[in-house]
């Protein structure tokens, strides 16, 4: 059991909820749910998710794999330098994963299959490379979640090509995420967090800005204020008092509440029962966040 504890430690599995959330909510925006004309779109659903399970999964357990000699340092209770998991053990799972997640989107269509592939490169070019590139960086870990959310959009290939844009904005708020998060070891200036407040404020305004258009902005507002209110309440207090500690608190509501963002794309969409079956997902994920850490 503790090995398997060890595992999911690796894997990050409130953070492997967000990325189902991503999936559903790029599936409300293909329309597809309007149509449901194929008998074989519940698979199809199932195969996404199994498919970002394994891409956000495999990535994150690299993360940790690149991070082996820094986290010896700065995080020596997480699971590779602690010795709980060898760093054999833990590529290995790292590569069955992303195989997971490539194969599951193949079965789907080609479309599903290259924003997989596209998605694994993205991943461990962030964690090999771009981390430590302080302009390039948090866009790259951006790029993986817009990805992601086109990979949910895919169930319908045609509608990737119409919809592309839509993935500028995980792009924008997980660089936001990113960027403040280079703070929660030893703290940051207030720089870093003033910025991250504003690109907060400008995914919110994009969110609805496709809700108008789709004439769907009363359905999507109140999802979008739970949103703001879970990732501002934290991001306020860290711009008080800047400390390692109040930054994490700020990312890591910040990564949970991607659930919500993803809420309100299905809403703007016009899909609000999916919406609400995204948010219904937020309790679990908060669960999961108490028992193994998200960053």
């Amino acid at each position: 059991m503790k090995r398997i504890h060890a595992y999911l430690l690796l894997m990050r599995p409130a953070n492997i909820v967000t990325a189902i959330a991503d999936v559903l909510a790029g599936i409300a925006i293909s329309g597809i749910l309007s149509m449901m004309t194929t008998t074989s779109a519940p698979m199809e659903i199932l195969l996404l998710c199994i498919s970002t399970i394994g891409l956000y999964g495999g990535g994150i357990v690299f993360n940790d794999v690149f991070d082996y000699k820094i986290d010896m340092v700065e995080r020596p209770e997480r699971v590779i330098p602690s010795g709980k998991i060898s760093i054999g053990e833990a590529t290995g799972l790292g590569i069955v994963l992303l195989l997971i997640g490539i194969i599951a989107a193949l079965l789907v269509n080609t479309t599903a299959f290259v924003l997989a592939i596209l998605t694994s490169i993205a991943a461990l070019t962030y964690n090999r490379w771009g981390k430590h590139h302080s302009l390039l960086g948090p866009p790259n870990m951006g790029l993986c979640r817009g990805l992601n959310l086109l990979l949910g959009v895919s169930i319908l290939p045609a509608m990737v090509f119409d919809l592309w844009y839509i993935a500028i904005v995980p792009i924008i708020y997980i660089s936001a995420i990113t960027m403040i998060s280079r703070g929660e070891v030893h703290g940051s200036s207030r720089k870093p967090l003033y910025s991250a407040a504003l690109l907060y404020g400008l995914v919110i305004l994009m969110i609805l800005w496709f809700a108008w258009n789709q004439q769907k902005q009363l359905v999507a507002i109140p999802f979008l204020l739970g949103f703001a209110f879970m990732i501002y309440r934290p991001l306020l207090k860290a711009i008080q008092l800047p400390t390692g500690p109040a930054i994490g608190k700020s990312v890591k509501a910040g990564v949970i509440a991607l659930i919500l963002m993803n809420g309100a794309w299905a809403a703007a969409g016009g899909q609000w029962l999916l919406a609400l079956v995204i948010v219904a997902l937020l309790p679990f994920s908060l669960w999961l966040s108490k028992i193994f850490a998200v960053t």
